[in-house]
């Protein structure tokens, strides 16, 4: 991946991006020069160069009275990110607190895209429930295959057990995590649905992804009742 991919990421905005890489390659400079180099007006290389000096990732010397800007070592960016992790830990539990008193019954969020399908899976091991699956053509191995690995091994470490009803005559990869059964007279289908605790997700695998996750109890027990009925009633398959 490309450094500038990379700051973009972060959330570096393109013109803290075009400075530090300039500083970064060229070392110490003044801000007409920088300006010149990334190819940005003085106005915002001067916006950008606050940033930077404020985020510690950029410092300045006074030679008479010109600054002679310079980016800090690129270790000083895992520091960055380390700095932003520590903030971010020191209001986590006031958050919590506080996303629990607003949180409404029967909620219903939307994600789109690879990321989107990645917060939902995640949601899953975070909820720390077995989760009951049916609909799933193996789409996670074959899409993310990386990511399918981690899942698998998140799961693992949360105890978390996984039931999945597949279409008959359809193969699936062995997981120690998950136990299988199948059911005759069912239409392949890119919609794969998650029952797990007080939660239904249903990720629906198009060329770009989408989920929903329904939050409602009285939602979830209902799912899980008639996915409880196909259970029984399914084959198991050894694998």
């Amino acid at each position: 991946m490309q450094p500038e991919a990379v700051l973009e990421k972060l959330g570096f905005s393109p013109n803290e991006i075009k400075v530090y890489l300039t500083l970064n390659d060229h070392g110490s400079t003044k801000a007409g020069r920088i300006a010149k180099i990334a190819k940005i007006d003085r106005s915002n290389c001067y916006n950008a160069l606050k940033s930077l000096t404020e985020k510690g990732l950029v410092s300045y010397v006074l030679i008479g009275k010109v600054k002679w800007f310079q980016a800090a070592g690129p270790k000083r960016l895992l520091e960055y990110i380390k700095e932003q992790e520590e903030d971010v830990k020191s209001i986590l539990s006031e958050l919590q607190v506080r996303h629990k008193a607003t949180k409404i019954e029967g909620q219903v969020r939307l994600f789109k895209g690879i990321k989107g399908v990645k917060s939902i899976l995640l949601d899953i091991v975070r909820n720390g429930k077995d989760n009951c699956v049916f609909g799933s053509e193996g789409q996670l191995t074959r899409i993310m295959p990386e990511f399918a690995a981690q899942f698998e091994r998140l799961k693992k470490e949360n105890k978390i057990k996984t039931k999945l009803l597949i279409r008959q005559g359809r193969h699936e990869l062995n997981s120690s995590s998950s136990e299988y059964k199948s059911i005759p007279h069912v239409s392949e289908s890119p919609a794969v649905t998650n029952i797990y605790g007080d939660k239904i997700a249903i990720i629906i695998w198009t060329d770009e992804p989408e989920g929903i996750v329904i939050e409602n109890a009285a939602a979830a027990k209902a799912y899980k009742s008639y996915f409880d009925v196909m259970w029984k009633m399914a084959q198991r398959i050894e694998l």
